[in-house]
């Protein structure tokens, strides 16, 4: 059973680009006519004039490693996926007309630090059941950090926090800031060894789970923030949305949380990270700031920098799910996958990868 002290439903975190969009950017103008698909049974959907083919949704699949139990369960993972890499072709096409690149020095340490934790031959025997090759991983890779450069050329870099709006802010919720008793705040990732339908970035056994938790350790290690990780991989779908955030805990709270997560907690140091572990599940714990009782004002750096911190998220979820929702509303799209499947009543195809002759 995991450790995280906020209750883990089963509601399926969504992933950076469904879980993405943004807000007050101004849409572009529509791009010229696109030259036309000759569709076939192998095209699963056409994005201005784009063909996403069946073989690029499956193979997007493997890389995910998902497993659903049943084929519907799976059709409608990679109904999901299709709907995902949409939206990423969109992205990847910006990225080519402003010519954004992935510089071979940044993809070689995204690939070996994706890869640090696991041995030679171990990530060969992946490949091999997931019926991948490296190439395919490193395609992959380069497709996600082309879409991160965008989003944060398009959203992170536009995000604002003004000095009014820290203080309206802090006007407005003046009581959270009165510390009756001693208070913790504290930011969670939670590894779980148990794969859940449609949970992107989930581990499936108790080797899986302890990989990834070094994998998210050493990327804090690197210097990535602790709220990016949380929302793209913790399994919590109560607080990955907030990039791991519980807020302020108060002390006699704490007294109720499991006792080897509650003593790791008090022996923290603002800034500092534990791990908690049982039973093949881990929790990382950031201790974000630890306040005795009392009223806090502006002139308190850790509620500043708090304020600042939850207004930035916010902005920035918001401007994320306006941006990706005005870009995929401006591109010509169709799913010939959802049509077909409707107009089949729901019938799904055969699940079985498409034939080399599709190709």
């Amino acid at each position: 059973m995991a450790l995280p002290i906020a209750r883990r439903s089963r509601v399926a975190v969504l992933s950076l680009l469904t879980l993405a969009a943004a807000s007050a950017c101004k849409s572009t103008p529509a791009t010229p006519a696109a030259p036309t698909v000759n569709v076939t049974d192998n095209t699963w959907a056409v994005v201005d004039g784009r063909e996403i083919t069946r073989d690029d949704i499956e193979k997007a699949f493997r890389r995910i490693g998902q497993t659903p139990p049943s084929n519907e369960e799976t059709l409608m993972a990679k109904l999901n996926l299709l709907n995902d890499y949409i939206v990423q072709d969109i992205l990847l096409a910006r990225a080519r007309a402003a010519k954004i690149e992935v510089p071979d020095s940044e993809l070689d340490a995204a690939y070996a630090q994706a890869r640090q934790n696991i041995t030679e031959d171990q990530f060969k025997e992946e490949l091999t059941r997931r019926n991948l090759t490296a190439a395919d991983m490193r395609d992959g890779l380069r497709r996600e950090l082309l879409v991160q450069k965008v989003i944060e050329r398009d959203v992170v870099s536009k995000v604002a926090v003004s000095d009014q709006d820290i203080s309206e802010f802090f006007n407005a919720n003046r009581a959270q800031f009165n510390f009756p008793e001693e208070a913790y705040h504290i930011a969670q990732i939670v590894v779980t060894p148990v794969r859940e339908p449609n949970l992107r970035n989930d581990a499936d056994s108790p080797q899986a789970a302890a990989n990834k938790t070094q994998m998210l350790l050493e990327k804090l290690k690197s210097g990535v923030p602790f709220s990016d990780l949380a929302r793209e991989f913790s399994e919590d779908p109560e607080t990955a949305p907030r990039g791991g955030d519980l807020g302020f805990v108060p002390a006699s709270a704490l007294k109720s949380a499991p006792p080897q997560l509650r003593d790791m907690v008090l022996k923290l140091t603002p800034g500092s990270v534990r791990v908690a572990s049982a039973n093949g599940a881990h929790t990382i714990v950031l201790l974000v700031a630890h306040e005795q009782a009392g009223q806090r004002d502006l002139t308190t750096p850790a509620v500043r920098d708090g304020i600042t911190a939850t207004l930035r998220g916010r902005k920035e979820q918001l401007l994320r799910t306006a941006y990706l929702t005005s870009i995929r509303s401006d591109a010509k799209v169709v799913n010939y996958l959802a049509r077909r499947l409707t107009e089949s009543q729901g019938k799904a195809p055969s699940l079985a990868p498409a034939s080399p002759a599709a190709k």
